[in-house]
């Protein structure tokens, strides 16, 4: 399932930030623990790019848990974004799948921090790229609009691919009795939480307020900080974008074995050492292509976020979740190739009457963002209503500039709504007033959670999520709240895929 993720359309993701400054900016300084960093301030923010939170993952690094970043003496230069981690990128220079282009290296282990100019105990939010695990980086996201209106944006790396989310038998052996394993990409992201505690205070912001968010993998990583007893007390509530939510259950064993059969093609032997997958060059792993992503390594992840939910041991923080009307655009642009639509199931034809009238190919792609998607975050708001309030969402505005060939909002698509910002390849020309009121809303909604718990924004109330009145808000045309949203489809695809993740027999699903 996580090799879908490859196909997501960069078209909605943000530009560089360092290619984003204004050409007036001046110069703003803050000390970190480990040296003064040197920034840039504008008329939106306090700006300050590649700034190290831990150590280079190399050498007897690489495949181990995060080590703080060294001091350095004088000031680090903070104007330019630094590189991203490895992976693929497109020969011709533009941004590939996950939005990122330029230079990479394995020293990536950065952030960057958009901070309110004079802000005092501000709220901060920590965004987690996307990218399918594979692909992105935090420099792509430019936080300054939410930095505007009062929120400190830190936007983050963390180490991916086969660098990122790695079990071997010969790493394990290697490691120590309790040495996290394999999750080297969540456990990078954990230690960035952990350094937006010991230093978000220098650049205006509260530790005690923080949201982590994230799309995609940045959503699917975002659920897995929230089954990660070692990342509680680091964040106060979190944000879902498009993140999934039902996980099938694995085990470290068999991600040992999947990853001895990752590495077979580069000649590595079954009696391999540790040593000697530390040798092999970063570009051969980098172009490795695997099912990448958290999973229960027993040490820093006990079990998948759907049975840590399931059986009230998820993290009990406000949560918004939600997800895209056009989510099937990772299913490519079509038409679907045969397999796609091969294994309908009979019984949805009943269920999915409107799509099924359509033809074989709207079935399978309203199963596809039903299954994967819109049943999980439901089912996911249900669970955590049970403690802090939860809030659902759908966003299913398509931009002018796309319309009328596309009629659905695909997968990424309302990043740019979050941010409310464009990018450097979406001249605002081409950008309408209904464009950026449906922006100021969405971006005003998150600003709100940050800032008070709760998604206060807009002219209509935004109603926590409780099962028995299954009302979510609907980001579309004619934003609004919604009740009993597809919930025929929604019950069917949870019926099916529960019985399919683990939970405990004694474990209410509803």
């Amino acid at each position: 399932m996580l090799r879908v993720f490859g196909a997501i359309a960069c078209v909605f993701l943000m530009s560089g930030a360092a290619q984003a400054q204004p050409t007036e900016a001046q110069p703003v300084k803050v000390r970190t623990e480990a040296g003064v960093v040197a920034g840039q301030a504008d008329d939106r923010a306090n700006v300050f790019l590649n700034i190290p939170y831990a150590a280079p993952p190399v050498g007897p690094l690489r495949w181990a848990p995060p080590k703080r970043a060294a001091a350095w003496s004088g000031e680090r230069d903070a104007t330019k974004a630094g590189p991203s981690c490895p992976q693929l990128m497109n020969a011709n220079g533009t941004p590939n799948s996950g939005g990122a282009n330029g230079p990479v290296s394995e020293d990536c282990l950065q952030l960057n921090v958009y901070a309110p100019k004079g802000a005092k105990a501000a709220p901060v939010m920590v965004w987690i790229h996307g990218g399918s695990h594979r692909t992105g980086a935090g420099w792509v996201y430019d936080g300054s609009n939410f930095a505007r209106d009062g929120v400190v944006l830190v936007s983050i790396n963390y180490r991916l691919g086969a660098l990122g989310y790695l079990a071997h038998p010969a790493l394990t052996k290697a490691a120590g009795a309790r040495e996290p394993l394999g999750n080297y990409g969540l456990m990078d992201q954990v230690a960035a939480l952990e350094w937006v505690q010991r230093n978000i205070r220098a650049f205006g912001g509260d530790p005690s307020n923080v949201t982590v968010f994230g799309e995609s993998a940045g959503g699917m990583s975002t659920l897995a900080i929230l089954a990660t007893p070692k990342a509680r007390g680091l964040y106060r509530k979190a944000v879902v974008q498009s993140g999934l939510g039902w996980f099938a259950p694995t085990t470290l064993g068999q991600k040992e074995a999947d990853g001895a059969k990752l590495l077979a093609p580069l000649g590595v032997a079954a009696t391999a050492t540790a040593a000697e997958l530390r040798a092999l060059p970063a570009e051969r792993l980098a172009a490795l292509d695997g099912g990448y992503g958290p999973f229960p390594d027993g040490r820093l992840m006990p079990e998948t976020p759907t049975q840590a939910l399931a059986a009230g041991r998820f993290d009990d923080v406000p949560l918004i979740i939600g997800w895209n009307s056009g989510e099937d655009s990772l299913m490519g642009p079509g038409p679907l190739r045969p397999e796609q639509t091969a294994n309908i199931p009979p019984a949805a034809r009943l269920v999915w009457r409107e799509e099924a009238a359509a033809g074989d190919e709207p079935l399978a792609r309203a199963l596809f963002t039903d299954r994967v998607f819109g049943g999980p975050a439901r089912w996911v708001a249900a669970k955590a209503a049970d403690g802090k309030p939860a809030w659902l969402y759908h966003f299913s505005y398509v931009g002018s500039r796309f319309r009328p060939a596309m009629t659905r909002a695909g997968h990424a698509a309302e990043i740019q709504y979050v941010f409310e910002y464009w990018g450097r390849r979406t001249p605002m020309s081409l950008v309408s007033d209904e464009d950026r009121a449906i922006a100021a809303l969405m971006h005003a909604c998150w600003v709100a959670f940050a800032k008070a718990d709760a998604p206060s924004c807009g002219a209509e109330a935004w109603p926590a999520y409780r099962p028995a009145a299954d009302q979510l808000m609907e980001f579309g045309p004619a934003p609004g709240v919604r009740a009993g949203f597809r919930k025929a489809r929604l019950d069917a695809v949870q019926a099916i895929a529960l019985p399919t993740l683990g939970l405990t027999a004694n474990t209410p699903t509803n």
